[in-house]
């Protein structure tokens, strides 16, 4: 194999081919997630008590904690979904857990930085985002078992 073929893989032989880029795309997003996750809960523990009040401390907490959780559950989901058969099921419970990230944890980081209750509206759909991403885990973890 030449040196250029390292650097210009074809389509053919990239790890994620043509139809995995959304799963590329959401092991970014999934990274991206963890380090906003260990920045806002460190910004939490630390330079925000001088400016938060407590209710607004403990939003950012739980934001960050719910969004570390399922940027690991996205991580985790598609060391399995390559080997899998039940991959689609496991494509669809990883969009769910980054449409629950961007809504739940999201919802609470606008609302403890501006207070505005209207957001905090917002985190129950991605609460329920969660729990569809975790359903169709386990159906896809059932049905990848059980074939």
């Amino acid at each position: 194999m030449t040196a250029s073929a390292h650097h210009h893989p074809s389509p053919t032989n990239r790890p994620y081919g043509k139809r995995g880029a959304a799963e590329r795309w959401l092991g970014v997003f999934a990274a991206c997630n963890g380090f906003v996750a260990v920045a806002m809960g460190a910004f939490a523990a630390h330079a925000a008590r001088r400016w938060l009040e407590p209710p607004a401390l403990e939003l950012l907490r739980t934001g960050a904690l719910y969004e570390m959780f399922h940027a690991l559950a996205i991580l985790a989901t598609a060391s399995v979904a390559s080997k899998a058969s039940a991959q689609r099921l496991f494509l669809a419970s990883q969009l769910a857990f980054a449409v629950g990230i961007l809504l739940f944890s999201g919802s609470l980081y606008v609302l403890a930085f501006t207070g505005h209750s209207l957001w905090g509206a917002m985190t129950p759909f991605g609460g329920v985002a969660f729990l569809v991403g975790w359903l169709l885990l386990a159906v896809g973890l059932w049905y990848f078992h059980n074939k």
